[in-house]
């Protein structure tokens, strides 16, 4: 017999005849057996699903059959108990001792792994073992050098610190750059000192005549073109405050400025100034006049991230995009009112003066020392060098995630706040919301350890990089974007914590019931009458989704529902030191919140919103509220059109009518559709099924789910997936910063932004685009 080769098969084939069939009838009755057998395994797993938490006889309001242990089976823990341990777990002088950790050194992005180290330990801790650090690799850049000096024309040259003056020009300034080291205060001697910069500044050196710019607004740019400033070539001195730095710097360079110092004013400090009597920090709670507002110069308003990668995660050897979109091309750098001074006394006489221009450029706070306001520019022998150096790098960042799993997987609350600072403090901005956010972990995990066991699974995120442009949290949504489309219900954002007594709150309308609720619940640290609310004392006005913190992807990228929380200060509070080494530990001890008290309110408030949201078993939403909303949003709009007298023309009139109709008919719907969950959740409360009426369980929960799955994607059908126009990062047509504010909200922006640009195509483009949107929520809920 020959050998096998290759082509030689290795089995022999045998044919067999077809062995003939058991019984008539055989495939008709495979049949019947499979069928019945399906059915039956249906029908188990449908009244297995549901019984855990619809209502039986022995089911309690707010719980589910989770048992914990066996003195807890086949029992949850009553929702007033979970309130409780939530109320009372949260601790002043545990919350001091996270602060005193977190603002010990410096925490700059990219350079705080040890600080993510530490709080995944905390947080395991407390109890969430399934916390862990997720990396990205971003684009950012570190301060090498700077300076921003006085020149004044003289014959001899001069040079100042190895630098060379010019030939012309002799140094009648030399700006500090720098904040004053305080005995009272151990973070601002702390080593290495974070040096003041802006975040994606353009490094640069240029020499030239300046000009005051007021606020830099996109207005008061405006205002100087009118006013005939020339300010092509010059440098712009500009306040901090009424919009996004980073807009500042865009416009200056839009308008062929060659570089920007920005300052903070007194005038945005409110009473407590040393004008009026108030001894400045340490000694008292007026701005030290030293202090540096450092921060980010991204387009906020464009897209936040890596601007490297906008809308994809900035994993290792993604491709790296041009970020000259996103970022500035001229050099800018922070300063001090007190080098301000010297620089805005030198322009008295040269140029109109603010008091000529408008209402926005009138009450400049430093009047009394000297300062006339003039706009310039200066004089030819009279300029300012600017030198910005800095290094870019792509360097990791480490955001930590904690996961508490729930019943339901496919809805989960993410709650977060970011961990990085431009300084070694930060207890305002961002710690006192991470020194809260540690309390709140601890209460969970404290309800944990007592046997509950949340409904939907709950994430838990400390944000690195937020700083920067929300990289953290941008790069993770951008990399999980369609399990969150898919899961997420809603995500609840803390910041600052603390920097005053007043309480403020942004967010999605959907989620205005919950914020009333749970403020409702707890006690104000600033109560006039004894047993005084956080609601009693706040006066309940919920303010728009805009930009400037990690909620902005979620919300206006991914179109989860998101809610921004904190006690800020009023015009009588001491001078909170936004992004500068005054917001410190010393600070918040002495002027911030001397008994922690704002810490744990916060603390309390955030996760009394969380577990309405985690335990309900109908989401704790409201549509109504949503539809209600969309409708003063279309008369604000209006009455801008109003402003830029086109309301009367015909694509105006048309456009309004038909978005007024579209609104009425999702009001219409919403109250409906909140009508339904509300006897939904009656039923869930009090209904009472044997169980052996499966099928009124099953029945109960496909309506359970139908309701809830309205409610987790409404705020979805608002997202356009081309994005707004010159900024598609942008989805949602309803938020979005402002083109030209960046912090502040804009509702409905497409639209308001082809109003102000008096552009009736794009007016009727997005009018179109938002009535089909609001159309398909209208469907969404009546499906």
């Amino acid at each position: 017999m020959p050998l096998s080769n290759e082509q030689t098969p290795l089995l022999t084939t045998v044919h067999v005849v077809p062995r003939p069939p058991r019984y008539k009838h055989s495939t008709l009755r495979r049949f019947c057996t499979i069928a019945l057998s399906t059915s039956l395994i249906v029908v188990v797993v449908l009244f297995f699903i549901p019984i855990n938490w619809l209502p039986h006889d022995d089911w309690d309001h707010h719980q589910h059959g989770w048992p914990s242990d066996k003195a807890n089976a086949n029992k949850g823990m009553p929702y007033a108990e979970l309130q409780g341990i939530l109320l009372n777990t949260p601790d002043e002088a545990k919350a001091r001792e996270w602060s005193r950790y977190y603002t010990a050194g410096p925490h700059l992005a990219g350079k705080n792994l040890t600080q993510a180290l530490w709080t995944r330990e905390r947080w395991q801790e407390f109890g969430i073992p399934d916390s862990n650090i997720i990396t990205y690799d971003v684009y950012l850049n570190y301060p090498r050098d700077h300076r921003l000096a006085l020149l004044q024309s003289k014959s001899k040259s001069k040079t100042y610190g190895g630098q060379a003056a010019g030939a012309e020009y002799d140094v009648k300034h030399e700006c500090k750059l720098e904040e004053d080291v305080l005995d009272e205060d151990p973070t601002t001697s702390l080593e290495p000192r974070i040096p003041t910069f802006h975040g994606y500044s353009a490094s640069g050196d240029v020499t030239a005549q300046y000009v005051y710019v007021n606020f830099g607004t996109y207005w008061d740019y405006d205002d100087l073109l009118k006013a005939n400033v020339s300010l092509e070539g010059k440098i712009a001195i500009a306040k901090y405050g009424r919009g996004f730095r980073g807009l500042k710097v865009k416009r200056a360079q839009e308008l062929g400025m060659v570089g920007i110092a920005i300052y903070s004013d007194p005038q945005e400090d409110g009473e407590i100034t040393e004008e009026n009597g108030f001894k400045a920090y340490p000694d008292g709670p007026a701005r030290n006049p030293s202090s540096v507002q450092r921060g980010s110069v991204e387009f906020l308003s464009i897209a936040p991230g890596d601007p490297t990668t906008i809308g994809y995660p900035s994993k290792p050897g993604v491709p790296r995009q041009d970020p000259s979109g996103a970022t500035p091309s001229i050099p800018s750098v922070p300063i001090s009112y007190q080098d301000a001074l010297p620089i805005l006394q030198s322009l008295n006489g040269y140029g109109p003066a603010a008091a000529d221009f408008n209402e926005y450029w009138q009450g400049g706070g430093l009047g009394y020392k000297n300062v006339s306001y003039n706009i310039g520019p200066s004089p030819p022998s009279l300029k300012l060098n600017l030198m910005n150096k800095q290094e870019y790098v792509t360097t990791p960042l480490w955001n930590v995630i904690g996961i508490i799993n729930g019943t339901l997987a496919d809805e989960v609350v993410v709650l977060g706040n970011h961990r990085d600072a431009w300084i070694a403090g930060g207890a305002g901005d961002p710690n006192s919301g991470s020194a809260a956010f540690n309390e709140v972990i601890r209460s969970f995990g404290r309800a944990l350890e007592n046997g509950w066991r949340p409904l939907r699974t709950i994430v838990f995120a400390s944000w690195d990089g937020e700083e920067y442009s929300l990289l953290g949290s941008t790069e993770w949504v951008e990399e999980y974007l369609p399990w969150l489309s898919d899961a997420a219900v809603a995500y609840l954002n803390v910041d600052v914590a603390c920097m005053g007594p007043a309480f403020v709150a942004a967010a999605s309308p959907l989620l205005n019931k919950a914020i009333y609720e749970a403020t409702s619940l707890v006690q104000s640290p600033n109560q006039t009458v004894a047993g005084q609310t956080v609601r009693d004392t706040w006066d309940g006005h919920i303010k728009t989704m805009g930009s400037g913190s990690d909620f902005t992807a979620f919300q206006d990228f991914a179109g989860v529902p998101s809610i921004d929380l904190s006690f800020q200060r009023t015009s009588q509070s001491p001078v909170y030191h936004y992004h500068s080494n005054y917001d410190s530990f010393h600070w918040m001890d002495e002027f911030g919140d001397k008994h922690w008290e704002y810490h744990t309110a916060t603390a309390k408030i955030w996760a009394l919103i969380a577990a309405s949201l985690i335990q309900n078993p109908v989401m704790h939403f409201n549509a109504t509220d949503y539809a209600k909303a969309l409708g003063s949003y279309v008369e604000a709009v209006k009455a801008k059109a109003s402003r830029f007298d086109t309301s009367n023309s015909m694509v105006y009139q048309t456009t309004f009518n038909n978005l007024e109709l579209a609104a009425e008919q999702l009001q219409k719907a919403s109250i409906r559709f909140d009508q339904r969950a509300a006897s939904l959740q009656e039923v869930m409360e009090h209904g009472r099924i044997p169980w052996w009426k499966w099928w009124q369980k099953v029945t109960l929960y496909i309506e359970l789910k139908k309701v809830n799955d309205g409610y987790k994607y409404l705020e979805r059908q608002f997202l356009h997936g081309d994005g707004l126009d010159g900024r598609s990062w942008f989805k949602h047509v309803v938020f979005a910063p402002g083109r030209w504010t960046g912090y502040a909200g804009a509702t409905f922006p497409g639209l308001v932004e082809a109003v102000e640009d008096k552009n009736n195509t794009a007016v009727e483009k997005w009018s179109k685009i938002i009535e089909g949107r609001i159309d398909a929520a209208t469907t969404w809920l009546e499906r």
